[in-house]
């Protein structure tokens, strides 16, 4: 059977009942580049520490489930190379096989469910890629939103998916997407994606109320927060759209497939905007760091 190795840290919040935000680990092993991703991670989890929150980064190393990491085991992390990118698909796999992986947004709902967490911040969620029509590529992060009561802040669907196809999957799988403070949809490097929020809510006590409701309601599922870029990190979508398009192209003519595409994608567009969305990347993570400590605070109140 599993365990999970939980940090000191998160024991006593757990113990005591106080606020704790889940952080996932592809987008350490995946989504930047060695030193910006460890550098990233610390100031991440710093940022839910001082809003009254504690982190919990979540991986699975030599198939042990670690709920937190201590400073060694997140900078050998940062640095390992040839991780698996864990889902819901294959994070049993991984533990059976008594190797090392990071968790994508599914993957790390489901741990910090296991664990008790019930707030979780990440950068971008994954979605509909454009061209699903013909690949059926759709990221298992929509069907876990639907049925894993985590509450999920992020900036958006990734701005390289098909954003009004992933908010319609979401509203077929009955997943609140509630807008923070703003009545537009975010998306990911910009504050605007062009598609009105289905919901808006302005105070993180309102959202986690709206959880409790759900849970009382015995409704199954998370929310999904879409908390915008701050505007002084923002990538405008008319600047970055035409840049994605291109790193689309390269993908489709390099028959990237599968789990590599994001990853590809990822560098390729760091590479054409010369490290600006790297900035921008980590800027929008830390703000979701903070609002998930702040709901993370309000979940107990």
């Amino acid at each position: 059977m599993y365990e999970l190795d939980i940090t000191a840290e998160v024991q006593a919040a757990l113990a005591n009942n106080k606020p704790i935000v889940a952080l996932e680990s592809t987008i350490i092993t995946h989504g930047m580049p060695w030193p910006q991703n460890y550098e990233m991670a610390n100031r991440v989890e710093d940022m839910v520490r001082s809003n009254g929150a504690t982190p919990a980064t979540i991986a699975v190393i030599e198939g042990r489930i670690k709920i937190g990491l201590d400073q060694s085991a997140l900078k050998i992390l940062a640095q390992t190379q040839g991780v698996r990118k864990l889902s819901r698909a294959d994070l049993a796999i991984c533990l059976v096989d008594r190797k090392t992986g990071t968790t994508t947004v599914a993957a790390t709902m489901i741990l910090a469910h296991l664990a008790g967490i019930k707030v979780f911040a990440t950068g971008g969620i994954g979605g509909v890629h454009r061209g699903a029509e013909h690949s059926f590529d759709i990221s298992a992060d929509l069907q876990e939103l639907a049925q894993t009561p985590v509450i999920v802040i992020a900036a958006g669907a990734k701005a390289i998916l098909d954003i009004p196809k992933t908010l319609e999957v979401l509203e077929t799988l009955g997943v609140p997407v509630i807008a923070y403070g703003q009545n537009e949809l975010p998306a990911f490097w910009s504050r605007t994606s062009g598609l009105n929020a289905p919901l808006r809510m302005d105070n993180p006590a309102q959202i986690a109320q709206a959880q409790k409701m759900r849970t009382a309601m015995g409704l199954p599922g998370g929310q999904l927060v879409a908390n915008p870029i701050p505007a002084d990190a923002e990538i405008l979508q008319g600047e970055i759209e035409p840049i994605i398009d291109q790193a689309l192209k390269e993908s489709e003519a390099q028959g990237v497939s599968a789990k590599a595409v994001t990853p590809f994608l990822l560098q390729r567009i760091f590479e054409l905007t010369n490290g600006r969305s790297l900035d921008s990347n980590i800027a929008l993570v830390l703000n979701n760091a903070q609002l998930a400590a702040e709901i993370a605070c309000a979940m107990g109140e």
